[in-house]
C-alpha cells in the first residue's frame, strides 16, 4: 500500500479505536495493538510529513511551548448557575419556571446530568477540525489554551459525521478518581508533591506552558451544552442536542436522562445523590435544565446566570479531624481572619488542611480550642469551615485561643468597631496590607496586570524591589531579572502585562484601589457618576448619598479613602507614573430613553454583553422576552421563537446592521 493511503488508514484506525475506548468505554484492541499501529504511524509520517492530516493522533503533542495564554471572547458567554442546596429550594426553581412561562401546575419537561467537579472549557470546530480551546475565564473572556486541549484523548481533534461550518461544544476538563489517585502515587514516588485534588489538577495541567506537560496527565472530557453553531440545524430540546454531540464523537454525561415535572427531578436528585460515593468521578451535584429550547429563550437570562437552569447541590461532605493550631491572617483592609490548621483529611476526594473560623465571635461561639476533635465540612467551591466540636472528646489538654491585641504582622494595636465582627489592623503600611492590596490591584476585575501572582509579589517585597502600588509603574528589566527564578523573558512579559494596564477605565481602576465595600457594580455605579478621575476626587458626603445604590456604610468608607493623605498621594503617584484613567459613559437622557430591546439569536460583530451594554449606556433597556411593551426585537443568528413572537405582536424587527445603525457604532 502506498504510504499516503497507509497513514490515512492507520489514522483511522486510531481515531476510531480512540473513540471507542474513551469515548463508548468500549475497547476494541489490545493496549499493545494500539501502540504497535501508533509507532508504525510515527514512523510513516516521518519520514512522509507532507501526508501526515490535521487530525492525526501523533499531533496531539508535540506543539512548542508557549510564553503566554492570551485572551479569546467566547462568541457567546459562558454563565454559571445558581444553586439549590435542598429539594425545597428545588422546588422554587420549578415554581419560578412556571410562572415565567406562564405554566402554573404542568409538569414541565427538565434535563437532569452529572454537575461534574472540573474545569469548563469551550472546544471551537471549523469544518469539522478542532481550531481552538479556551478557559471559561470570566464567562465573557477565557484563555486559549488549544495546544493543551488537544493533548485529551477523549476530545475529537475531527467531527464524525458530516460536520457543520462552526460547532462549540462547551464541556467540563476533569480526571477519573482512580486515574488521579494513579497519578498522585507517581507524583509521589518521584519525589514531587501530590496533587491536593482533582479540580485544581485539572486546572494546573491546563495552564501548563508546555503541552507536553498536559499530555501526560491523565485528563478526560464530558460535554455538557452547545454555544455558537452555524451551518447546522439543531434539535428543539436539550437532550437530542447533547445525543447529537456525542454522534459528533464526545462524551456526554452517563446520567443525562429527561424528567417529567418537579417531582422526577427530585427523585432523580436523591438518587444521585445516594449513588455518588460509587461513582468513577468527582460530583458535587447535579444539574437541572429546561429540556425544549424554546422555552429557555422564553425564560432568559439574569445577569450572570440562567433562569431555566440551576445547579442542585449535594449536601455538604464532611470529616472529623484534629484542629492543629490557628494563624490569623491580614487582609488588604486589614481584616483579621483566623485559619484553622488541620491534621490533613480526604473529604469528598479533596485533601483538607486549613479551615475558616471566620471571627473571634465565632470561635468563642463553638468554643473552638487548638487541640480539638472538629467537625470540618466543604461543598463544592466553598472554603472550608469548621462546623462543630467533639467536646465529649477533650482530655484537658486542648488550650484556648486568645485573638491577638496586635497585628502579627507589623506590631500595631488592633482595633475594632462597635458594628463589625473582625478586628483590623490600623497600619496601612502593614507589609500584609501592603501585599494583599497589591494583589486586589493587579486582578482580573482590577487593573487585570498579568502574572502578578501571589508569589512574584511576595518575591519583590521580599527583595524590595517594589514598597508599595505605585512602585510596580517604577519596574526596570534589570532589577527584575536579578530576582530567584526570574529570567529575561518572564521580565519582559511581566512588563509589558504592566504597561498595558496604564490605561483602565475608571470602574476599573476605583475597584482596583481596595476601598471598603466597593467592589465592581458599586465601582461601574461611581465611574457613570462621575465620568473622570478628578470628579471622584472631589466627591462630597451629600453628592455619594445622592446616587442611588450608595448607601450610608459604603459612602463613609469612600469618604474615609477620601480624607486618607496616604491613600490621596497614592492615587497622585499612580497618575504621575502614566496611569491615564479613561471615562465611563453614564446612560444618556436620550437617544434610546424609553426604548425596551429582546435580543435573540448570535449577534455576529459584538456579545450579547456588549450589546446590552450599549442599549443602557443610551438611556434603553433590555428584556428577555416579548411583549407590547417591546420596542424592537434584534435578530442575529439562529434566532428562537422571540422572532416569531415579535412577528406576531408587530414589534419592529432589526439586523444586527440595522441594530448597528440605530445605536450609531
Amino acid at each position: 500500500m502506498e504510504p499516503k493511503s497507509r497513514i490515512a488508514e492507520l489514522v483511522a484506525q486510531l481515531n476510531e479505536h480512540c473513540y471507542r475506548y474513551y469515548v463508548l468505554s468500549q475497547p476494541s484492541i489490545s493496549d499493545a495493538e494500539y501502540d504497535r499501529l501508533y509507532r508504525e504511524l510515527e514512523r510513516l509520517e516521518q519520514a512522509y510529513p507532507q501526508y501526515v492530516p490535521d487530525d492525526s493522533p501523533t499531533k496531539r503533542v508535540g506543539a512548542m511551548p508557549s510564553t503566554e495564554f492570551r485572551t479569546v471572547r467566547h462568541r457567546i458567554p459562558m454563565l454559571s448557575l445558581q444553586n439549590a442546596m435542598n429539594e425545597e429550594e428545588l422546588r422554587d426553581f420549578n415554581a419560578q419556571v412556571e410562572r415565567g412561562l406562564e405554566r402554573k401546575g404542568e409538569a414541565i419537561e427538565y434535563t437532569v446530568e452529572h454537575k461534574f467537579d472540573g474545569v469548563a472549557v469551550s472546544l471551537a470546530y471549523e469544518h469539522g477540525h478542532l481550531v481552538l480551546g479556551v478557559t471559561r475565564g470570566d464567562g465573557y473572556n477565557g484563555e486559549d489554551i488549544t495546544q493543551n486541549i488537544r493533548t485529551i484523548r477523549a476530545i475529537p481533534l475531527a467531527l464524525r459525521g458530516q460536520a457543520p461550518l462552526l460547532l462549540e461544544v462547551r464541556g467540563e476538563v476533569m480526571f477519573r478518581v482512580s486515574d488521579f489517585e494513579k497519578l498522585n502515587r507517581e507524583r509521589v514516588a518521584a519525589g514531587e508533591e501530590a496533587f491536593a485534588n482533582p479540580r485544581n489538577a485539572a486546572s494546573g495541567s491546563l495552564r501548563q506552558l508546555d503541552p507536553s506537560i498536559t499530555s501526560k496527565r491523565p485528563l478526560t472530557f464530558f460535554a455538557y451544552g452547545i454555544g455558537a453553531v452555524e451551518g447546522l440545524r439543531l434539535p428543539d430540546n436539550h437532550f437530542d442536542c447533547m445525543k447529537l454531540v456525542s454522534r459528533f464523537g464526545f462524551p456526554i454525561s452517563p446520567s443525562l436522562t429527561v424528567c417529567k415535572g418537579v417531582e422526577e427531578v427530585v427523585q432523580a436528585y436523591h438518587r444521585h445523590e445516594s449513588a455518588r460515593s460509587t461513582l468513577p468521578f468527582e460530583v458535587d451535584g447535579m444539574v437541572v435544565k429546561v429540556n425544549h429550547l424554546a422555552m429557555q429563550e422564553q425564560l432568559g437570562f439574569r445577569q450572570r446566570s440562567p433562569r431555566w437552569a440551576i445547579a442542585a447541590k449535594f449536601e455538604a461532605i464532611e470529616a472529623t479531624t484534629t484542629l492543629l493550631d490557628i494563624e490569623v491572617q491580614v487582609g488588604r483592609t486589614g481584616a483579621l481572619t483566623p485559619v484553622a490548621h488541620l491534621s490533613p483529611v480526604q473529604i469528598g476526594g479533596v485533601t483538607v488542611s486549613r479551615a475558616t473560623l471566620h471571627n473571634e465571635d465565632e470561635i468563642r461561639r463553638k468554643d473552638i480550642r487548638i487541640g480539638d476533635t472538629v467537625t470540618v465540612t466543604r461543598q463544592g467551591d466553598v472554603i472550608p469551615g469548621v462546623v462543630a466540636v467533639m467536646t465529649h472528646l477533650r482530655d484537658g489538654s486542648e488550650k484556648i485561643f486568645h485573638f491577638p491585641t496586635h497585628c502579627p504582622e507589623c506590631g500595631s494595636a488592633v482595633v475594632r468597631n462597635v458594628d463589625e465582627a473582625a478586628y483590623r489592623c490600623p497600619n496601612s503600611r502593614c507589609p500584609a496590607r501592603i501585599e494583599q492590596r497589591i494583589l486586589h490591584f493587579a486582578s482580573r476585575g482590577g487593573m487585570d496586570i498579568e502574572g502578578l501572582g501571589d508569589k512574584l509579589v511576595a518575591l519583590l517585597l521580599e527583595h524590595k524591589v517594589i514598597q508599595d502600588i505605585p512602585a510596580l509603574y517604577h519596574l526596570e528589566a534589570e532589577a527584575l531579572e536579578a530576582l530567584p527564578r526570574m529570567g529575561k523573558l518572564s521580565a519582559h512579559n511581566l512588563l509589558e502585562s504592566i504597561d498595558r494596564s496604564k490605561q483602565p477605565s475608571l470602574d476599573r481602576f476605583l475597584y482596583a484601589l481596595g476601598i471598603r465595600h466597593v467592589g465592581e457594580r458599586t465601582a461601574l455605579i461611581l465611574a457613570r457618576h462621575c465620568r473622570t478621575l478628578e470628579h471622584f476626587m472631589r466627591l462630597s458626603e451629600s453628592e455619594l448619598l445622592g446616587i442611588a445604590e450608595i448607601g450610608p456604610e459604603t459612602a463613609a468608607a469612600i469618604m474615609d479613602f477620601l480624607a486618607n493623605p496616604a491613600e490621596v498621594r497614592m492615587v497622585q503617584e499612580l497618575v504621575s507614573a502614566g496611569i491615564r484613567v479613561q471615562p465611563v459613559h453614564a446612560p444618556q437622557t436620550g437617544g434610546l430613553t424609553g426604548k425596551t430591546f429582546v435580543l435573540t439569536g448570535g449577534l455576529a460583530t459584538m456579545s450579547r454583553q456588549e450589546a446590552e451594554r450599549l442599549i443602557d449606556e443610551r438611556g434603553g433597556k433590555t428584556s428577555s422576552s416579548v411583549s407590547k411593551k417591546t420596542s424592537y426585537v434584534v435578530v442575529g443568528a439562529e434566532p428562537g421563537t422571540k422572532l416569531a413572537k415579535a412577528q406576531e405582536l408587530g414589534i419592529t424587527i432589526l439586523s444586527e446592521e440595522q441594530f448597528r445603525e440605530l445605536l450609531g457604532v
